[in-house]
């Protein structure tokens, strides 16, 4: 009984360890704005690994983010979701969400600063493999994910769920580099309208595009708190949650690859 309780115990400390997700907070500046954001990654890991930025919704860095941050974490990636209003900064209501999203998402230059300050966050974090990059985002995050490729930062992919595609100066797109997935909701009252310009605008810039579409889906389909009211215009879609994360890991498995 004893050997064979020496070769269990034996077993068991031979035996690699086990994923391990750690998170936590990486404060860095613009300016002189002080930004909290968010990094998960697997630390028993071992070797250089993608790296994925995850940018939040108009509310600014909080749960949601942080959610999607940690499911990529244990797929295997890096990720950081970057802090694009500030330190502390999360809305209460929609009326102040709005407040926060319009400053920045109007001034396209400053939203690309914001977001290439995370960028280069995530390059810095161990055990990223800088030259396999992406950039993903939710609502206004697809936006910001999208200014990154429109600025013809060096990445691979980025996919942006439910944002806004539409750019106030469609002509300050530079080559684009990275592959894009857009997945939208079907009947997406808020963003479904700029998607021919959009593609018009990726087309000149010579981008690799790739567009889902969502039958039935509305606004904030990846969304649980969204509610289930379609007729809302914000509502979750399970269905369309579901296929865009698949849909998400196999553009990963090609950009990656």
């Amino acid at each position: 009984m004893k050997t064979i309780r020496f070769l269990m115990l034996a077993l068991l400390a031979a035996a690699p360890a086990s994923a391990a997700l750690k998170t936590q907070t990486v404060e860095y500046k613009d300016g002189d704005t002080v930004l909290a954001g968010y990094l998960a990654y697997d630390d028993a890991a071992k070797g250089a690994r993608p790296g994925v930025l995850v940018f939040h919704e108009w509310w600014g860095m909080g749960p949601y983010a942080k959610r999607r941050a940690e499911m990529l974490a244990k797929l295997g990636y890096v990720a950081f979701a970057p802090d694009m209003y500030g330190k502390g900064v999360y809305a209460k209501d929609h009326t102040e969400a709005e407040k926060l999203m319009t400053p920045i998402k109007s001034d396209r230059a400053a939203l690309r600063r914001r977001a290439l300050a995370g960028l280069d966050q995530l390059k810095a974090q161990k055990g990223v493999d800088a030259g396999k990059l992406a950039a993903i985002g939710y609502c206004f995050g697809g936006t910001a994910a999208l200014e990154l490729a429109r600025a013809g930062a060096d990445l691979k992919g980025v996919a942006s769920f439910h944002g806004d595609l539409s750019t106030p100066k469609p002509e300050d797109t530079k080559t684009v580099k990275a592959k894009i997935l857009v997945l939208q909701g079907g009947d997406d009252q808020w963003t479904l309208g700029g998607l021919a310009g959009f593609q018009d605008e990726m087309k000149k810039a010579g981008a690799d595009t790739q567009v889902n579409i969502y039958s039935g889906a509305v606004h904030s389909f990846t969304v649980k708190e969204a509610g289930d009211d379609a007729k809302s215009g914000m509502a979750y879609n399970a269905s369309a949650d579901a296929r865009s994360w698949q849909a998400l890991q196999d553009f990963f498995a090609e950009v990656f690859k």
